[in-house]
């Protein structure tokens, strides 16, 4: 399998059983409770309502856009977001502040079996295009968080482009270590 069997799409609103399914997979993987900042439990545990909200939320508009990674059988084989964030706004972590207008990439997964296909680089691109794409807020840089222990996922991150912003700060909530904020600014 490689990433050109695969097709990039905006996540439709009608799929959000789908939404979920994913999001519970990528948090039964060995790594995530260092890649998400909830549980299985806790995503498991909330209504229906809001897997509709979110993905709907995600479908359409320039407030947030989930991504899929979807193989010829419709299988979903990955997944990222990308969310606006505004000057001023609430940050992603305690202590963070938002300076410019710009988009926080999160949950990003790739299912065990797609991995090293190139379908990460290709997710983040589209969340980097559509950040691009936005008039309204202009957005001028795309960032996102990362473990400092989830060198897999740091990896990944600087090979898209992404550089070391200099920003850390804790994890939230009981967790350890700490999150390190890598960037990428408009050309």
């Amino acid at each position: 399998m490689s990433s050109s069997d695969i097709t990039i799409r905006r996540v439709r609103a009608e799929e959000w059983r789908r939404a979920k399914e994913i999001r519970l997979d990528a948090l039964l993987d060995p790594v995530a409770a260092i890649a998400f900042l909830e549980t299985h439990e806790q995503a498991a545990a909330r209504p229906d309502e809001f897997w509709q909200d979110r993905t709907a939320t995600a479908a359409a508009g320039s407030a947030m856009a989930q991504f899929v990674g979807e193989d010829a059988d419709g299988r979903w084989l990955g997944t990222v977001n990308a969310r606006v964030e505004h000057p001023g706004g609430p940050g992603a972590l305690e202590g963070d502040v938002v300076e410019v207008e710009q988009t926080h990439v999160i949950a990003v997964y790739v299912r065990p079996e797609a991995r090293g296909t190139g379908l990460a680089q290709d997710l983040l691109r589209a969340a980097r295009e559509w950040s691009w794409s936005l008039t309204e807020p202009r957005i001028r840089r795309v960032r996102l968080f990362v473990h400092e222990d989830n060198v897999r996922a740091e990896a990944l991150y600087v090979k898209a482009g992404f550089e070391h912003s200099g920003v850390v700060l804790a994890v939230p909530g009981a967790g350890t270590g700490r999150e390190v904020e890598l960037a990428v600014w408009r050309d």
